[in-house]
């Protein structure tokens, strides 16, 4: 049996919105993409398997849209999730759960770097290598998302302001490739977010107890 027959059944449409059809993989990756996000903004764990469950859904969703940045970088973000796993249950002190910290500045530095290269990089592959419509978009919501991905690993508060960037510009992103319920989803990502940001903020400045 062939990938295609596999995703078949979750491609077909389970309703219209806007007049464009939502199918099954779609609705797959916006239960499971909201309950991870959620899950992240309380810290935790369980957040990195349900993770990897909308990487595969948002996979087959984004390929199947030519959104090819989007799609291969679920891969990516699998990968990071396994890492990011153990990073919350075993990268603290003494392979203790991992604590709320800042972005140093050096960390900062080296995170633009990699991102305007990133994004040029894969800008450039996207506009010659396929049939993007959106080359610029699709790499820097990925760039972004990867540097945000990396600062949710490590439990970097500001990651939450990578990913509020990034959703802002998928939101209409999303709706020009008729994905109207990722879109909404999307929408909702940021004010998850928000809530994450606040909640990650206030355990920073909890007192730490010896």
């Amino acid at each position: 049996m062939s990938l295609d027959q596999v995703l078949e059944p979750l491609r077909a449409t389970a309703f219209t919105a806007f007049g464009a059809p939502t199918s099954w993989v779609e609705v797959v990756g916006f239960v499971t993409g909201a309950l991870c996000v959620w899950l992240v903004a309380r810290q935790n764990a369980g957040n990195w398997p349900i993770g990897i469950v909308n990487n595969v859904a948002f996979f087959a969703l984004f390929a199947t849209a030519g959104l090819y940045a989007d799609a291969w970088l679920q891969v990516v973000y699998l990968v990071l999730a396994l890492y990011g796993w153990w990073a919350w249950l075993r990268g603290g002190t003494r392979n203790g759960a991992l604590a709320v910290s800042r972005t140093t500045a050096a960390q900062w530095w080296a995170l633009l770097a990699v991102g305007v290269v990133a994004t040029a990089g894969l800008t450039s592959i996207l506009g010659h290598a396929t049939d993007s419509t959106v080359p610029f978009p699709d790499a820097v919501t990925t760039v972004l998302s990867l540097l945000a991905t990396w600062g949710q690993a490590r439990k970097k508060v500001e990651c939450w302001w990578l990913w509020i960037t990034a959703d802002v510009v998928y939101v209409p992103l999303y709706a020009y490739k008729g994905l109207w319920l990722t879109a909404l989803l999307y929408l909702g990502f940021i004010a998850l977010c928000v809530l994450g940001l606040r909640s990650w903020r206030a355990d920073l400045r909890r007192p730490v107890v010896a």
